[in-house]
């Protein structure tokens, strides 16, 4: 499939800067929304396509630092390049604290807005790529029976299948058949494939 067109979105105010950045970001190829205050924004409907976004840091409302702050509290999770003309050390450092990709004081230059925005679109699009990887392993484990999940869980750490046997109450001839529908299923190549497989899903192993 495709690759979903990414979207700058852009929050600010000021009309007149809302359009000039507008222009200047299609101007570079890309998709972009503007809008007017961070109600605006929350209202749109999220988007499952890469994107960041462009925030003022002065608003009516709620301020920049209040949509990071409740855009974490809603588990929307977007690249943010902060824009102001009152810059301070300690808003930078809260907003950077925060997870926001960049911080810049007016007047910038366009490339290097273009260059923040580029960075954040590849964050962005790195982190989706990760999630679905472990959605996908998510998917994959769910499929596993409850006993071929504690087989998985043994496996990767380290434990022969007579010491799964043993610990289980088992055959080894059955642990065997377990271990071989838990690669199959996981679709793992190696054992050393299926512990960076449980590592990513974060699953326990048996100490």
């Amino acid at each position: 499939m495709p690759e979903a067109v990414a979207t700058v979105f852009v929050v600010d105010d000021d009309a007149s800067v809302r359009e000039a950045l507008g222009s200047l970001i299609r101007s570079a190829g890309m998709k972009v929304e503007t809008f007017a205050s961070a109600q605006e924004f929350l209202a749109r409907p999220p988007v499952d396509a890469p994107g960041c976004l462009v925030l003022d840091v002065r608003l009516p409302g709620l301020s920049g630092l209040d949509l990071q702050s409740r855009m974490a509290e809603i588990n929307l999770e977007l690249p943010i390049v902060f824009i102001t003309g009152h810059g301070d050390i300690p808003t930078t450092v809260r907003a950077m604290k925060a997870g926001a990709q960049e911080f810049l004081t007016k007047p910038f230059r366009d490339q290097d807005l273009l260059d923040s925005i580029q960075q954040a679109l590849e964050r962005d699009r790195k982190a989706r790529e990760q999630w679905a990887e472990i959605e996908g392993l998510r998917r994959r484990f769910d499929l596993l029976t409850p006993r071929e999940g504690e087989v998985m869980a043994l496996m990767v750490a380290g434990l022969l299948n007579k010491q799964i046997a043993a610990e289980l109450g088992a055959s080894e001839t059955t642990v065997k058949i377990h271990r071989h529908r838990v690669m199959e299923k996981m679709g793992a190549g190696s054992l050393a494939e299926l512990v960076r497989m449980a590592d990513r899903l974060g699953i326990p192993t048996p100490k």
